[in-house]
């Protein structure tokens, strides 16, 4: 049986393609001239476009968080992961900082105590689950039913009086309650203030 031309390739040797044999001298030279392999990925790339897909694919990134200059193949892992000044969520107040500022932070954070409103005493933040499954059972009120029995097979009911984690104010609903107290206080002591100012002139 006799092979056709078109069915024979030919290794390209600049690209390591195999190329119909047919086509391999034009596909050379067109193939060494413009496109070269990246020393790096080692895929072919339009000679004029070398740059371009090296700072898009391979350059080290600056990291505008911390200023360090982090590897592009490591970027992700750093952004999510390893960076010191990334966000993270405080576990005990919710409240987000820098991930360097954390572990003092949740110490002083986690030594604040906080009421357990199943057995009325106050219990440090960070021994909070502790205290749930040593006291009452279980672990997280949000995600188990200890705390509520079943009734006359109607399903789950809430005892009464029954431990509900009560909602932390955040530090601005705080500030917003002092600044309200103040202006309270000194419209009140404005309008004393002109009654006496009004008496006295009338005496």
């Amino acid at each position: 049986m006799e092979i056709s031309p078109e069915s024979t390739t030919t290794l390209c040797s600049h690209c390591e393609r195999d190329i119909p044999s047919s086509n391999i001298d034009l596909h050379y030279v067109h193939c060494s001239r413009n496109l070269q392999k990246c020393t790096i990925c080692r895929e072919m790339v339009p000679k004029k476009h070398s740059n371009e897909h090296y700072n898009e694919a391979h350059a080290p990134v600056e990291c505008t968080l911390c200023n360090e200059t982090v590897e592009r193949e490591v970027w992700s892992s750093h952004k999510g992961e390893q960076c010191p000044q990334r966000m993270i969520t405080c576990e005990y107040c919710e409240f987000p900082l820098p991930a360097v500022d954390l572990f003092k932070h949740q110490e002083i954070c986690g030594n604040r105590t906080e009421l357990c409103y199943r057995c009325n005493k106050y219990v440090r933040l960070r021994e909070r689950d502790n205290h749930d499954i040593q006291f009452h059972g279980d672990s997280n009120d949000e995600s188990n039913n200890t705390a509520e029995s079943y009734r006359d097979g109607r399903g789950p009911v809430r005892e009464e009086g029954a431990y509900r984690r009560q909602p932390r104010d955040s530090p601005n609903k705080r500030i917003l309650f002092t600044i309200a107290l103040s202006g309270i206080a000194v419209l009140v002591g404005s309008f004393f203030m002109q009654r006496r100012i009004d008496t006295q002139q009338e005496q």
